[in-house]
């Protein structure tokens, strides 16, 4: 009893301080081996068009990711010296991955009796009678592991920039500055490093 006392304590202790790390991915250059993972990069094909990439990490929504993507093309437009740009392609890969780890607390115990333990049988399932043991797991399976699916999405566009006031006829061109303005309230930097 004093063990399993003992691994949940360690292990609540263990969710506490993982809880504290557990943020959405902030608005941040993409740089490996930083707390929080993802952010954006972004490289030149040519003088006026350039990649831009935002990807955020299990806990960043594709809406943010979009938004980031989005607000890094007007913050580097208006870096380079432009005053609108136009995205000329775009594309939000999602990466879905399913975790089936069997649940740490999960292990009954019966003492000095190592080959017993208890069984059930129930008829369904297939034909006749089937058994259910702890061990090997059988139709109550979720008692006996954590199933989590987690999601990632990574923003990336082609953007051409150009001088002066934007094209009309262009439903893909954005002033700039006017989408740094309107996205720049919903921006969540870094935190300031501790001292």
């Amino acid at each position: 009893m004093a063990k399993r006392t003992a691994a949940l304590a360690v292990a609540a202790a263990l969710a506490v301080a993982l809880a504290g790390c557990a943020t959405p991915t902030p608005y941040q250059p993409s740089t490996p081996g930083k707390s929080s993972s993802g952010g954006y990069s972004e490289m030149r094909i040519e003088p006026n068009r350039w990649r831009v990439t935002f990807a955020g990490n299990s806990l960043t929504s594709r809406q943010t990711v979009e938004g980031y993507l989005l607000f890094r093309a007007a913050e580097l437009t208006t870096q380079q010296g432009f005053d609108w740009f136009s995205i000329v392609d775009r594309n939000t890969e999602r990466d879905t991955r399913t975790y089936i780890d069997p649940d740490p607390f999960y292990s009954p115990w019966y003492g000095p009796y190592g080959y017993w333990r208890p069984s059930w049988r129930y008829w369904g399932g297939g034909p006749g009678w089937n058994t259910w043991d702890p061990y090997w797991g059988g139709p109550f399976w979720a008692d006996s592991f954590d199933v989590r699916t987690v999601e990632k999405f990574e923003a990336t566009a082609e953007v051409f920039m150009g001088k002066g006031a934007k094209p009309a006829e262009d439903p893909r061109a954005f002033d700039a500055r006017q989408v740094v303005a309107n996205l720049q309230p919903r921006i969540q930097y870094p935190a300031p490093p501790k001292k």
